[in-house]
């Protein structure tokens, strides 16, 4: 069995739109629907990952994203400091998680930690 989505609650939802579109399109990802208060981000033409605006939020989520490749990871880190979030983890290897883990972080500007990763990265 896989997770079929996640959903990531904000209160700023324009602001979250901006940076997960951006963030997300070296992956693939685009905004798929969109209606009052929610967006539903995916690739392939099916939204995995839901954006919700709320009044209150949960305390921050970490969120991480197959990315395909080491080009991607760096292109994601690349769009997601572009388009307003902050550096949590510049890509590289990772191997306190294990030796062929390659990943890079950003904060949404929330605070939600949005990964890209890759599992078989020969260093």
């Amino acid at each position: 069995m896989a997770i079929d989505h996640v959903t990531i609650k904000v209160k700023d939802l324009a602001a979250a739109k901006r940076f997960y579109a951006g963030a997300l399109a070296p992956l693939g990802y685009a905004v798929l629907m969109e209606f009052e208060g929610f967006l539903g981000l995916g690739a392939g033409g099916k939204p995995d990952l839901w954006i919700a605006r709320y009044e209150t939020t949960a305390p921050p989520a970490h969120v991480a994203i197959a990315a395909g490749s080491k080009e991607k990871v760096d292109a994601f880190h690349a769009a997601a400091l572009a388009s307003g979030g902050k550096d949590n983890g510049a890509p590289g290897i990772r191997a306190e998680y294990h030796p062929g883990y390659y990943g890079a972080f950003a904060l949404d500007p929330e605070g939600n930690n949005l990964e890209a990763v890759i599992h078989d990265h020969k260093a």
